[in-house]
C-alpha cells in the first residue's frame, strides 16, 4: 500500500470523514532535504469530520497527528493540514 493509501485508510478509520482528501506534494519537494527519491513523503490532506466539532485547530491537528504518528516517525517528511468540522 502507498503511503498516500495509508495515509487515506488511517484517516477514514479515525474520523469518518464527510470529505477527505490526501494530496502527494512529494514533487514540489524534489531534491530538498527530506525528500525521498520514490517520492511520497510531503503531504496535504483536507479533511471534514464531525469528529473535529467543537475542538481547537490545535487540537484537530493534533488528532490527526497520533492516528499518523508511525508514517510520520518513518515516512512522512512534511504534513499540511486544513482539518475542519461541517461546521467550519
Amino acid at each position: 500500500m502507498s503511503v498516500a493509501e495509508t495515509i487515506e485508510v488511517k484517516l477514514q478509520g479515525a474520523f469518518a470523514p464527510s470529505s477527505l482528501t490526501v494530496i502527494d506534494e512529494s514533487h514540489l519537494h524534489a531534491g530538498h532535504a527530506g525528500a525521498r527519491p520514490q517520492g511520497e513523503s510531503h503531504f496535504k490532506v483536507e479533511i471534514i469530520s464531525d469528529k473535529f466539532e467543537g475542538l481547537s485547530r490545535v487540537a484537530r491537528q493534533r488528532a490527526v497527528y497520533q492516528v499518523l504518528a508511525d508514517e510520520l516517525a518513518t515516512d512522512i517528511h512534511a504534513l499540511s493540514l486544513d482539518v475542519k468540522s461541517p461546521t467550519d
